[in-house]
């Protein structure tokens, strides 16, 4: 288990703990309870994505159903999986690819509630391939050879980056993926440390302020409103506390459909969690938060990673998903 664990994090076990807006924790990896209320660990990343949690606590769905989150910031789902299977957390929030992953390894991982949907836009999606103000690379084709970040390596962005070279015509096995945080990659790409970027709100409007050029949007390339990510915990974790998993899909159903309706409450919740100002997040495309999972999008994304050899043994979707 630990080498599975050790795979999935692709280096990226490094949390944020001090991130503005974080409710912060005791250390302890147990979820804990007073006076009705249980609080919870939740592992998260700092980007729009998240938000219908935050607001979520903020509007009071959460305690109403008898939680209270504690939430820690990460890199990316693929350093959030071994956190929730090793009950630092009791949920976390992960990409499909990711997830797939981890259950084609056998790792004990649960889907439990939607997370994020793209918005299947061309031009107006919440995840963009980007490059460098004045850059000669006008195609996806034309990332053979360069330099492409992408958060968390063998991830959903790797997955639909490939997607969108192969659908321009191009070899995906020629790209060199590099590990990056989304927040750093505004500044990689302006100092030209990387030739793209794989970059999702807010970083997409931050390096889009400094003259970046979208030139593919690979979520959209993927399938038509692709579900990008889910929450989720662990499969011993679901089978011992089935009533508090239960309260944090009601909580999060909640969530969901009221960000969804409140676009300028969202912009507003980030700023707490994140450091992008104010005038950045008035200029974020916002992606969906659909009620329920978009199967055949799952589906989709599935066989792009077998085609591209993430898998030695394909995810069994049935399992994994609620």
């Amino acid at each position: 288990m630990r080498r599975l664990l050790a795979g999935l994090t692709v280096g990226t076990f490094l949390f944020a703990t001090a991130a503005c807006g974080s409710s912060g924790g005791s250390g302890s990896s147990k979820s804990t309870s007073s006076g009705g209320t249980t609080t919870v660990k939740v592992g998260v990343i700092p980007i729009v994505d998240v938000a219908p949690l935050y607001l979520g606590q903020k509007e009071g769905f959460f305690s109403k159903h008898g939680l209270k989150l504690s939430m820690t910031l990460a890199q990316g789902g693929a350093a959030i999986v071994p956190g929730v299977v090793s009950g630092q957390f009791q949920f976390g929030f992960s990409n499909m690819t990711s997830l797939m992953l981890a259950e084609s390894q056998n790792v004990p991982v649960k889907a439990i509630a939607n997370g994020v949907a793209s918005t299947g836009v061309s031009g107006k999606d919440f995840g963009a391939l980007v490059v460098k103000k004045g850059s000669s690379l006008k195609s996806a084709k034309e990332l053979e050879g360069k330099k492409v970040a992408v958060n968390t390596l063998k991830n959903i962005n790797e997955t639909a980056v490939r997607a969108s070279v192969r659908k321009a015509g191009g070899d995906p096995d020629k790209v060199k993926f590099v590990e990056l945080a989304f927040d750093q990659m505004p500044a990689a790409l302006d100092k030209g440390q990387i030739d793209a970027a794989m970059a999702v709100e807010p970083a997409l409007t931050t390096m889009l302020d400094q003259g970046a050029q979208q030139i593919a949007w690979p979520m959209v390339d993927v399938a038509k409103d692709l579900t990008v990510a889910m929450y989720f915990t662990s499969q011993a974790y679901a089978a011992k506390n089935p009533d508090t998993v239960k309260k944090f899909q009601e909580a999060t159903a909640e969530s969901l459909a009221y960000a969804d309706a409140h676009p300028d409450e969202v912009r507003q919740i980030v700023a707490t969690y994140t450091k992008v100002p104010s005038s950045v997040l008035a200029k974020v495309i916002l992606p969906k938060w659909p009620a329920d999972p978009n199967r055949s999008s799952i589906e989709a994304l599935k066989q792009l990673s077998v085609t591209d050899g993430l898998f030695k043994t394909a995810p069994d979707l049935d399992k994994l998903l609620p």
